[in-house]
């Protein structure tokens, strides 16, 4: 849904009390999030908590450490208080003031935090790596808490032959208990094209389910196996091309299976997905979509390189129902929509109806499961959907191409999938792109590429800066500004036109995906607007999350109750992960 300018968006907040396009389970994300961080720069705690879109347009906050007030006055700028000198033990509670009265009510109250958070976790064997998060409320507690993917040391790519070890999926809550953990099992290969889960909150009951791809033998977080817990349909190369599959919804409390059906779409042929030796036939992606303008339902998706076919379910009263399936394989034009997809999807109102599409790469599938668009243009390594460009009505698209016979990157509509601009051919794969805006000396957004030299208008095409970011990766909300920063590996900069300035180095963490180097989850899940990383410690003995300790005047809702973004933090452990875009664009 397109929110033209930040402006925009807060008039619309301020006067009507709440976020159109608002996510079902925004009511998660409805708790002050309220954390105090150890300032970085040693100068006191740094308190910071939501804004909420339900809040009246002249809320100010009131904070109170070990239960004295320490505001002189009401705090109106920003969501956010540098208690200046206060002891490393202190702790907090805030409370909002609506025309000048304090409400009884106040936050939970957070002791002081270190430069990050530890949440411990339970390694499940021996050489076992911490890999991608989702967040959600699995338990109605109003907190977040993490769903976590284990991956084996013989995880491989689908190219890779040999047989890999269990996949686990574990459920943590921010003080570090383990709620549950489900094991997929021997007939589930490990590896990043393979398990994508979804955390969500599908039937509307204030708990987040789970839903992910099981097999037989898969065994829940309370001890239920799924189908024949005695089956090994894996082959002597280690691919799984046999026997049953099955896509389950767990509940978020104690991991118990709540319903599973046969998983679509299916494997059938498996010749029919590119090659017979089962690499492409298991490219799977996921997400979660708004169809219907009001629930959100589960996207899963097999295929991208040749065939692609993308099945979506609703899950209501305990029950998953098909809603209804694209197979490009199953248009009359076969040839038009074959090879379109990425190592990633997005999930986006294109056409400002209310409801959701998918945009799978080179086109977009509409609510109704029917092609919205194709634009001639095929296979790439990311995918970026947003409003980059203000001044133009709708969203837009940026997305590098694999093909070395087209455009290198491309901007485009993404509610016809027109291309509004793009890079000649340079008969390379150009596998990284990322569109947002990083710099204040360009209006808009801006766009960057591995194979294209310089920083680009997201408006235009036209070179705004020779010299590109050091990094071609993730974006986030760190510093104070309205630019977003660079994530890459274990770091953030500030870009700048002669030089990228270094604004945080993790310490003692380690990304994931190998030269992929992402987080294992960057999103506003704690505090202001801005949002937060996830890394595993190099040890994968815990996830540690660092959230911004600079100063900011910006008075912002969290961003999680932006449907468009709250829908992509769910996503982001899908495929190649991509850092989330809201609706709005900055202004």
């Amino acid at each position: 849904m397109k929110r033209s300018t930040l402006s925009a968006l807060l008039a619309v907040v301020l006067a009507a009390g709440g976020v159109p396009a608002l996510a079902q389970d925004a009511q998660v994300f409805q708790d002050r999030a309220l954390v105090s961080v150890r300032s970085v720069h040693g100068d006191g705690n740094f308190v910071s908590w939501r804004l909420l879109g339900s809040d009246a347009a002249d809320v100010a906050f009131d904070v109170y450490r070990d239960g004295r007030k320490v505001n002189s006055s009401p705090v109106t700028t920003a969501t956010s208080y540098l208690d200046t000198g206060a002891p490393a033990t202190a702790s907090y509670v805030v409370r909002p003031v609506t025309g000048g009265v304090e409400p009884a009510a106040a936050t939970r109250p957070v002791g002081t935090l270190a430069t990050s958070r530890d949440v411990p976790l339970q390694i499940p064997g021996s050489g076992y790596v911490a890999n991608d998060t989702s967040v959600g409320d699995l338990d109605g507690d109003g907190e977040v808490e993490i769903v976590l993917k284990w991956d084996p040391a013989d995880a491989k790519d689908n190219s890779q032959a040999g047989r890999t070890g269990n996949v686990y999926l574990d459920a943590y809550k921010l003080n570090g208990t383990r709620l549950w953990r489900i094991d997929l099992g021997r007939n589930i290969r490990a590896g990043a094209h393979y398990t994508q889960f979804q955390v969500f909150d599908y039937d509307g009951d204030g708990r987040a389910e789970v839903a992910v791809k099981t097999a037989d033998g898969t065994r829940s977080g309370t001890g239920q196996v799924i189908g024949n817990a005695n089956a090994d349909h894996r082959n002597a190369d280690g691919y799984v091309l046999t026997g049953p599959e099955f896509l389950s919804v767990f509940r978020g409390t104690d991991g118990a299976v709540l319903d599973t059906e046969n998983y679509l779409p299916p494997r059938g042929n498996v010749a029919s997905w590119g090659d017979s030796y089962g690499n492409r036939v298991d490219r799977f992606l996921a997400g979660t979509a708004y169809l219907d303008g009001s629930r959100p339902s589960i996207v899963m998706a097999r295929g991208y390189y040749t065939r692609s076919v993308i099945a979506a379910w609703d899950f209501r009263g305990g029950q998953l129902t098909h809603r209804w399936t694209f197979d490009s394989a199953a248009q009359s034009d076969r040839a038009a929509w074959e090879g379109k997809g990425n190592h990633q999807l997005s999930v986006a109102d294109v056409d400002g109806d209310g409801r959701d599409e998918i945009i799978y790469g080179s086109m977009a599938i509409d609510d109704n499961g029917r092609g919205l668009w194709q634009n001639n243009t095929h296979h790439g390594d990311a995918l970026h959907v947003g409003d980059f460009i203000p001044a133009r009505p709708g969203l837009e698209v940026f997305k590098p191409s694999e093909w070395t016979t087209e455009v290198t990157h491309w901007m485009g509509d993404a509610r016809t999938g027109q291309i509004t601009w793009s890079a000649p051919v340079c008969g390379c794969d150009n596998g990284r792109a990322v569109a947002a805006d990083i710099w204040a000396g360009n209006p808009g957004a801006e766009a960057w590429s591995a194979s294209v030299g310089g920083l680009r208008s997201a408006a235009t095409g036209a070179q705004v800066s020779a010299r590109k970011p050091g990094s071609i990766n993730f974006v986030v909300w760190w510093d104070g500004d309205v630019q977003r920063e660079l994530l890459n590996g274990t770091t953030i900069d500030k870009y700048g036109p002669n030089g990228d300035t270094r604004l945080l180095t993790g310490s003692g963490v380690a990304s994931n995906n190998g030269t992929k180097s992402t987080p294992a989850l960057s999103a506003d899940i704690l505090g202001d607007w801005r949002e937060e990383v996830i890394w595993r410690t190099s040890d994968n003995r815990a996830l540690r999350i660092y959230s911004t300790t600079e100063p900011t005047s910006i008075r912002r809702p969290s961003l999680m109750e932006d449907r468009q973004y709250r829908v992509a933090v769910a996503f982001q452990n899908t495929g190649y992960n991509q850092p989330p875009h809201p609706s709005f664009a900055s202004p």
